[in-house]
């Protein structure tokens, strides 16, 4: 098992969150976005990242390669077992993709309209501070177990400070805390690159 991924990049980031999750093996193969292997547009029409390659199955778009990872390797589960609240986890990835994925995406590139870039920041950090609250809910994302939706919450909350977004500590204290322990957590410690460790500098 093959995985193609950008160090830098969230998407990459969650998927290797899941494989160190299961503890599953997998060459990594880290991609300069800038500079792709011609193998990588041989395998995936659309030359992205992150690429996963099973023998012969690949599978592009990270939630498709997460979920894949998920039933592949069923321990420990990472969706619920109950279709509702199996949903309601994939509605929360829906989420964060359009109110923070697609943000952060325009703040890491860093190019573009001034105005652009100060609405993405102004926006991403409005939308994290509106959902601080449900984090004294429970221990994880919505849920008492660590799930799919923590995988793509905690590279965002982690480029924050290369993002330049600072959130006040009063009201978003669970949050706070919730970084805390994800930050600690030995999976997530083993998923970051040299690049993505720079990265609270």
């Amino acid at each position: 098992m093959t995985l193609f991924s950008d160090a830098r990049d969230h998407y990459s980031h969650r998927v290797r969150m899941v494989l160190c999750e299961k503890g599953v093996t997998c060459d990594i193969v880290d991609v300069d976005p800038n500079n792709k292997p011609e193998d990588l547009a041989e395998i995936n029409p659309y030359n992205s990242l992150p690429t996963l390659l099973d023998r012969d199955l690949v599978l592009y778009e990270a939630n498709v390669i997460m979920e894949y990872l998920d039933e592949r390797f069923p321990h420990p589960p990472l969706l619920p077992v109950y279709p509702v609240a199996r949903a309601l986890s994939r509605l929360w990835i829906t989420r964060v993709e359009r109110e923070w994925s697609g943000r952060l995406d325009i703040l890491m590139a860093g190019k573009g309209r001034e105005t652009v870039i100060t609405r993405a920041r102004k926006e991403l950090r409005e939308s994290i501070i509106a959902v601080a609250p449900i984090f004294a809910e429970k221990p994880f994302f919505m849920n008492e177990e660590f799930t799919l939706v923590d995988c793509c919450v905690a590279p965002i909350l982690w480029r924050l400070k290369a993002a330049d977004i600072s959130l006040p500590e009063r009201s978003t204290k669970p949050l706070q805390k919730y970084m805390q322990m994800i930050f600690e957590r030995e999976s997530f410690r083993a998923s970051l690159t040299e690049a993505e460790l720079e990265m609270q500098d």
